[in-house]
């Protein structure tokens, strides 16, 4: 009898001892000193086995009934051994992998898949909520309940699912449609760090080569590169060919502790800075945000003072190129509401109840000055000579955002803004925001008008309210999604505004402003599970209404020239391969009614990322 046929190994493997180390032969590949319980058990086997062979051969004449039976119970055993055996294998290699895998996750494996955003519960509509790894992951599931994604309904579904005490969602299609639901204000990235976990091991860097043993930390990134060709309207409405690095993001997250979180957001834009002429650059490095979210409840967490966005609009709070479909952000998102806007601020937010939640924000005024720090005098008001307006009825506020270093504002004046964003549960799939922003006072200190004849006269006060409402819808259990924004400014003395008292008649302002959009996309699964979106946005608006007043009476008093009167249609195409990419290619036709019509249209594609 070969008992080889029936122990697991083959003809060819060997059982020794050597050196008071056992070798065990198992299926070609040698095994040594697997704990105490393995090769005892592995011993016992071979024993057993060569016993029974031992028997066999010196009674192999009688009883052959007898020794049949006797040996078939002697081989069920050896079976059963060797079954538990195996068992014993797979558990010993879990147990390994478990103990592999609970020291930690390096840094750098965290920084490239971030965990799930915050819920704003309250400030970017919460960017940068301090909740415990629970309690962003509850926060988290709600959110993405209603949320009318980028990510396709079954991403929605699966991301929302996650439980209290589970770890918060990670793939970015859950990030995405948590962000995209705007249940609470920012941060996308969530450290949600287990900081008693020791410390990673050596060479497991965080980003870079630099090695960190900082378990709280986190670095997301964003950002989005442009190329094609627009009608340029200082050559005539002649179209050019251009490309753009347009920003680079980096989003580092600090987890303190269960209840303390800063965040920041570092932007290179438009291929960073130079100074010589030479360079052919004309870029910018901007701290974005920077600040510390401190939680004492659902209800009301604290943000320090720091650099914080200024929440009004969806998009100048979740302005990352793969939540929008243009290349290009959307038209009422670059002029009046200036994103990306951020000033120095500070000020508390959180849920009110379910589905509504609530930011209050205590910021640095906007100041109608639009010019470089040359024209900002050291004694802290605006240079004689002349100066370029914050406010006109080109830009709109695009150029109206104090700066942010050495102490070099124009103004003493405080602004103060209130958003409500809200994602009620009894429709799914829908989510919207209002907010109301007032400054008593956007004139900078030494302002001025110039009179025809050259006299330089102080302008007085002049408060602005803006007020935004935007709704997103994501249709359920289909691909259509709708969008609308609507953004209205007031000014309460336009004739205190330096663009109706510059001299130029183009870019006179009146008492108002004001703009409008909507859009309709439809989201086509395609069969390698590329997201296709096409999509049509229509946006008007109106920068310069009537009730101008002020000293340009070049062509008389309310002068209306019609080139911030525009109308904008954009069709285009966005590809996702993931939800943290896209590829996008659209076409924008712009309409104005100024004499020679605004000859600003533009083909352009382009790549945005989120992670």
């Amino acid at each position: 009898m070969i008992l080889n046929s029936c122990s697991g190994r083959r003809a060819d493997d060997s059982a020794s001892s050597h050196d008071g180390a056992l070798h065990i032969g198992w299926g070609g590949r040698p095994t040594r000193g697997r704990g105490g319980l393995l090769p005892s058990l592995l011993a016992a086997v071979s024993t057993l086995a060569l016993s029974a062979a031992a028997a066999q051969a010196a009674d192999d004449r009688s009883s052959q009934p007898a020794d049949g039976a006797a040996v078939k119970a002697l081989m069920a055993k050896i079976e059963s051994m060797e079954q538990r055996i195996n068992t014993l294998q797979v558990e010993l290699k879990d147990a390994k992998a478990k103990k592999t895998t609970s020291v930690g996750q390096s840094a750098s494996q965290a920084s490239r898949n971030p965990s799930g955003p915050v819920a704003l519960i309250g400030a970017k509509d919460a960017h940068g909520s301090a909740l415990k790894a629970s309690d962003n992951a509850q926060a988290a599931s709600k959110s993405v309940g209603n949320a009318m994604a980028l990510a396709g309904s079954k991403d929605v579904k699966n991301g929302g699912s996650t439980t209290a005490d589970a770890a918060p969602p990670s793939s970015p299609a859950s990030r995405l449609a948590a962000a995209f639901a705007d249940a609470d204000p920012k941060p996308k990235f969530l450290p949600a760090a287990d900081l008693k976990a020791p410390p990673p091991p050596a060479g497991k860097d965080l980003f870079g080569v630099a090695p960190s043993p900082v378990p709280g930390m986190r670095i997301g990134m964003y950002g989005e590169i442009k190329l094609g060709s627009m009608q340029n309207p200082a050559a005539n409405g002649q179209w050019q060919n251009g490309f753009d690095m347009a920003r680079l993001v980096l989003l580092p997250t600090y987890q303190v502790n269960d209840y303390i979180t800063f965040n920041a957001e570092l932007e290179w834009e438009h291929g960073g800075t130079a100074f010589d002429n030479d360079d052919k650059l004309h870029g910018a490095v901007e701290v974005e945000q920077a600040f510390f979210d401190v939680k004492f409840n659902d209800h009301f967490t604290l943000r320090s003072p720091g650099i914080d966005l200024i929440p009004i609009s969806f998009t100048n709070l979740y302005h990352e190129p793969t939540l929008f479909y243009s290349v290009q952000r959307p038209e009422l998102a670059n002029g009046l509401i200036p994103t990306t806007w951020y000033a120095p601020a500070a000020g508390f937010y959180g849920k009110i109840v379910d589905g509504l939640n609530y930011q209050f924000q205590i910021s640095q005024s906007a100041e109608d000055f639009g010019d470089d720090f040359a024209h900002r005098g050291d004694n802290g008001h605006i240079n004689s000579g002349g100066y370029a307006a914050g406010i006109s009825g080109s830009e709109a506020l695009a150029l109206s955002r104090a700066p942010i270093g050495d102490f070099r504002q124009l103004s003493n004046e405080l602004a103060y803004t209130l958003r409500l964003s809200y994602t009620p549960s009894f429709l799914p799939g829908f989510a919207g925001s209002s907010a109301i922003y007032y400054s008593p006072n956007v004139t900078p200190r030494g302002a001025y008008a110039t009179q025809p004849d050259g006299t330089e006269v102080p302008l007085g006060k002049n408060a602005m309210t803006i007020f935004n409402t935007e709704a997103r819808y994501r249709v359920p259990n289909t691909g259509l999604e709708l969008r609308a924004e609507y953004a209205h400014v007031n000014f309460s003395n336009p004739e205190n505004l330096r663009a109706n008292n510059d001299l130029d008649d183009t870019n006179n302002v009146g008492k108002n402003m004001w703009g409008y959009s909507g859009e309709i996309a439809y989201h086509f699964r395609a069969p390698n599970d590329y997201d296709i979106v096409p999509f049509y946005r229509y946006t008007r608006q109106n920068f310069q209404t009537s009730g101008m007043l002020g000293s340009d009476l070049t062509n008389g008093l309310n002068n209306i020239t019609g080139s911030g009167d525009m109308t904008f249609h954009d069709v285009g195409v966005a590809v996702f391969p993931n939800p943290s990419v896209v590829y996008k290619l659209n076409y924008t036709k712009v309409i104005d009614r100024s004499p020679t019509g605004a000859m600003s249209d533009r083909v352009l594609a382009g790549v945005g990322w989120l992670w």
